[in-house]
C-alpha cells in the first residue's frame, strides 16, 4: 500500500472513531493508539510510522466495539 493510501486510511479510520465516540456514551480503551504521535494529518511521518498507526487504531476499535456488543446479528444473504 503507497503512502498516501495508508494517510488516507488513516484518516477514514479516525472519523470511524470520531463517529463511534459521538453515538455511544461509553469511554474506550484507545490508548495504543492514543501513545503513538502520528496523526492522520502527520504527513510528514514516515510509511511505516502511519501503517503502525493504522494498526493500532483499528485494533483499539474493533476491541472497543466487540466489548460494546450487547446482541449478536445473525448473518443473511439478500
Amino acid at each position: 500500500m503507497k503512502k498516501q493510501e495508508l494517510i488516507h486510511l488513516h484518516g477514514l479510520l479516525s472519523e470511524v472513531r470520531n463517529r463511534f465516540e459521538t453515538q455511544t456514551d461509553s469511554t474506550f480503551d484507545l490508548s495504543a493508539y492514543d501513545e503513538q504521535t502520528t496523526r492522520p494529518t502527520s504527513i510528514h511521518h514516515s510509511k511505516n510510522d502511519h501503517r503502525e498507526a493504522v494498526l493500532k487504531l483499528a485494533n483499539d476499535l474493533t476491541t472497543s466495539m466487540m466489548s460494546e456488543e450487547t446482541e449478536t446479528v445473525a448473518p443473511h444473504a439478500d
